[in-house]
């Protein structure tokens, strides 16, 4: 069975400095510089109202109280269920009881909702403008470079992504074009950019976005209807089967002691 020839090619040394240091050191003082452009940029945030807290916050609570029923007793947990479906129903903690079933308002007519857009458009804007910059940068200068090899086999399916920009077919997939280097420094840098900024930057919160991984949706969206949720809250929590961490918990202690 003939052997695969080892496939050579002869590259230039300082490409790795010329190109790949480059890249990584721009990259590292953009991340720096974006997440004191956010920072600046960022509003103070504005005092929710106490009628908009008790709304959110007894919401929580009866979704709280239906994921740990089984840490409470049966009758504390009656008890409990029966004041909220009571509350919830009745509508006792929607903010404007008057709109009941009218759900929230036009999120371009509300003050509050508008400027909430308006501060993730510019937490977007500061991400999307450098690296828009910087490949723009990348491809005017480095691109179709390989820049350098990784010390393990890949298969041809990391071709596509570790060769972005070099229009090869029978390249080793273990080499690494500088468009691609990139892209790996976006996710890659992170922990660097933890190190040096803490872990609640805009790196971080880029990451999560491009990740699928944002921040939790609000309580009450733009045309969500409160009371259909608290409603819906209700009948969660009436179909409970309530069962407690501690029924028979004496014969369980005692049969592990006998064992």
């Amino acid at each position: 069975m003939a052997q695969v020839p080892v496939q050579t090619i002869h590259r230039d040394p300082q490409l790795f400095y010329w190109i790949l240091f480059p890249i990584t050191i721009v990259m590292i003082l953009t991340g720096v510089l974006r997440h004191y452009a956010s920072v600046l940029m960022q509003s103070a945030p504005k005092k929710l109202d106490q009628k908009a807290i008790r709304e959110q916050r007894s919401l929580l609570h009866g979704i709280n109280l239906r994921g740990n029923f089984h840490a409470l007793s049966k009758k504390s947990f009656a008890t409990r269920r029966d004041a909220l479906v009571t509350a919830f129903e009745s509508g006792a903690y929607l903010k404007d009881p008057e709109r009941a079933g009218q759900g929230q308002p036009n999120p371009l007519s509300d003050p509050s909702s508008m400027e909430g857009m308006m501060g993730m458009m510019k937490n977007q804007m500061a991400m999307i403008i450098p690296n828009t910059l910087i490949m723009s940068w990348i491809n005017a200068f480095f691109s179709g470079y390989v820049i350098m090899k990784l010390p393990f086999p890949l298969t041809i399916k990391f071709k596509s992504m570790l060769q972005a920009g070099v229009m090869t077919k029978d390249m080793d997939p273990r080499w690494m074009s500088s468009i691609s280097w990139y892209f790996l420094c976006i996710f890659g840098l992170q922990s660097v950019f933890n190190f040096l900024l803490g872990s609640d930057n805009a790196a971080s919160q880029m990451a999560q976005q491009m990740g699928g991984m944002g921040a939790a949706p609000q309580m009450f969206g733009p045309g969500v209807d409160p009371d259909k949720q608290f409603k819906a809250e209700a009948e969660n929590l009436a179909v409970i089967e309530h069962y407690s961490v501690l029924d028979d918990v004496e014969e369980r202690l005692l049969e592990g002691i006998t064992v």
